[in-house]
């Protein structure tokens, strides 16, 4: 199919924005980005309608293109729309005619959408730490928000599950617990809880869909429990074995009853499902498919967030395994006193690099959440945004990692209460040693006026280890090309490193404690020369698409991944930094009473060419 698709329309319906994209295939054989529209989404009302924000982007893609296009692509305003819908001449890989106009219609158009609130899931498990965290990572990955976890060891009574269940009316319930031919009990009185419960979905008066991934010894029983008044559709077991993790078929189903009972019920949506040439995919679910696409085709490991407003999502693909988590209360302006809640006032208030009183800062970010959508006025508020970007990004990193784990083997032995109080994952999966690419996402990292400020940002809340390159989603067209990459991974690829992507450059930070001043790491190759002691940063310059062999060589008791000590050799992209040289060591900590604290921030902003508070210069 690949080989006849000249032109690509793909539209993401977000809660508040519907935005489009249009790629096409150059002279040069290549996919680039030609033009990108957006318009005010239209689900609610008065409009209640998602396809007339998607025709009113679409409309903007065709004024762009009468105007301008990239060199080496045909002039000319582009037919994208026909009676009121978007022309497309392939649906589900089959082709319906064509034009012999190069300016006429789409060969594939996709789309994604989180309108209406997006996916909303509830999960249900036997052990908190088992089955239910499976089950947590499976609505996760499949694009899911959480609402909430129920599980037979988690302290509540069942009057109380029941009572949640009637007030959350989720989407779907993915129920899940007990290996396979394992008990049964605990899952037949957690079927109890949701008949008890009879919860109702929030859209339409329809029967509430329950996707049933526990043990297959007990789906009889479960159904019986169940009764008619709740949709099961049962797919196989999450965890058959406790060392063995199956999501892919849950998550599989997620996606079809998210297709079939949330979008269905959306204004609007049947239209659109009409429109497309692929199915509709769920925002997060597109993102995630990207990364994970991605990962294993460069078979690399990689780190991506997206901040906003009100939530934070971080993605992550270690050893080929793809994890998502959503940090529903960690964001930049609804939920900024959340992250002040959970991270404390000093915490934020250590990465301002100038005096100023702790509740000056308090009560500048709550003005925020009242006004959630003002902007900076003025560089120390952009710096105090920035900090609190550093704090919601580290802790829904750390939430993270609790989720992305491993599984505990049955070669460990224990007695049957020790299955139940174990933290049933193992270590995490995230390793930053290994890890090869962080991309940041979301206004404060993709729209940071210097492109320094973010890779600083991300520097300080996930603390690379090694050599690890940083990236910066330039305008959100990850799930785009995450939908795309499901039917057309090569142009959905080339648009992503050559159009989404903003390389910052590649940041070598050794691994471990020194004094200031002392030995760090030496870098040399092709004319690069130079020490950098412990306790700094140091930027080399390398500009963008520029390459250069270099070999780090740690100094006694540090490591950059090969050992103490032990030189590595990577070849080095330049991007829009350049080569970037972290000898703060790790763990890296600041304190609010840290000693020369604010002179460090200083010199760490000099570093990058930043500019300094008070008007200075570096």
């Amino acid at each position: 199919m690949s080989e006849e698709i000249r032109r690509i329309v793909a539209t993401d319906c977000g809660s508040t924005t519907t935005k489009a994209i249009l790629i096409e295939l150059g002279a040069t054989g290549d996919y680039r980005l030609v033009a990108r529209g957006e318009a005010p989404t239209t689900v609610e009302r008065p409009f209640e309608d998602v396809t007339m924000g998607v025709l009113n982007a679409i409309t903007e893609l065709e004024e762009i293109t009468a105007e301008v296009v990239p060199e080496g692509y045909a002039k000319g305003r582009r037919k994208l729309l026909e009676d009121g819908k978007v022309k497309r001449y392939l649906k589900r890989g089959v082709r319906s005619g064509g034009s012999k106009d190069p300016l006429d219609g789409s060969d594939l158009y996709v789309s994604t959408s989180s309108a209406g609130g997006g996916l909303q899931m509830m999960v249900a498990g036997v052990v908190k730490t088992m089955s239910a965290e499976s089950a947590e990572r499976a609505a996760l990955g499949a694009g899911a928000i959480l609402m909430d976890t129920l599980a037979v060891d988690d302290g509540r009574k069942e009057f109380q599950k029941v009572d949640r269940l009637r007030k959350l009316r989720p989407d779907i319930i993915l129920m899940s617990g007990g290996t396979d031919g394992g008990t049964k009990n605990h899952l037949i009185e957690m079927a109890e809880v949701v008949r008890r419960a009879d919860p109702k979905p929030r859209f339409g008066d329809m029967q509430l869909p329950l996707i049933y991934a526990g043990n297959k010894e007990a789906r009889t029983e479960v159904r019986e429990v169940l009764g008619g008044d709740i949709q099961l559709k049962i797919v196989d077991n999450l965890r058959p074995t406790l060392d063995r993790e199956n999501l892919d078929p849950a998550r599989d189903e997620i996606h079809e009853m998210f297709l079939e009972h949330v979008m269905q019920q959306a204004p609007g949506y049947s239209k659109l499902l009409d429109w497309t040439s692929e199915e509709v995919m769920a925002t997060p679910n597109a993102v995630g498919k990207l990364m994970k696409h991605y990962a294993d085709q460069e078979k690399i490991n990689l780190l991506g967030v997206d901040i906003g407003g009100a939530t934070t999502d971080v993605f992550s693909v270690f050893g080929g395994i793809y994890n998502r988590t959503v940090s529903a209360n960690l964001g930049l302006s609804y939920s900024i006193c959340n992250v002040l809640k959970e991270t404390g006032i000093e915490n934020i208030a250590r990465w301002l690099p100038f005096e100023i009183d702790p509740a000056e800062v308090r009560n500048r970010l709550r003005n925020k959440m009242i006004r959630p959508t003002t902007i900076p006025h003025t560089y120390e508020d952009l710096l105090i945004e920035q900090a609190v970007a550093r704090e919601a990004l580290r802790l829904a990193f750390a939430h993270h990692k609790t989720l992305a784990r491993g599984l505990t083997g049955l070669q460990q032995q224990r007695d049957i209460g020790q299955i139940f109080d174990q933290q049933a994952s193992g270590q995490t999966l995230v390793n930053m040693m290994e890890l090869a690419m962080i991309i940041g996402s979301g206004g404060v990292l993709s729209h940071a006026p210097r492109r320094a400020q973010s890779a600083l940002m991300m520097m300080d809340a996930y603390q690379p280890e090694g050599v690890t390159d940083l990236t910066v989603d330039s305008i959100f067209m990850m799930p785009h090309l995450g939908v795309l990459s499901e039917h057309h991974y090569e142009a959905a690829r080339q648009v992503f490193e050559y159009d989404c992507i903003v390389r910052c450059g590649p940041c070598v930070a050794p691994v471990g404690l020194g004094k200031e001043g002392d030995a760090c790491v030496k870098l040399s190759g092709q004319g690069l020369s130079e020490s950098v002691p412990f306790g700094t940063i140091k930027v080399f310059p390398l500009a963008k698409g520029e390459t250069k062999d270099v070999e780090a060589e740690p100094a006694r008791g540090f490591d950059l991944g090969a050992g103490k000590g032990k030189s590595v050799k990577f070849t080095a992209v330049g991007g829009t930094v350049g080569l970037i040289v972290d000898t703060r060591g790790r763990p890296f900590t600041v304190s609010l009473g840290s000693p020369n604290r604010i002179p460090k921030l200083l010199e760490y902003l000099s570093a990058f060419g930043l500019p300094l508070p008070g008007g200075e210069r570096a």
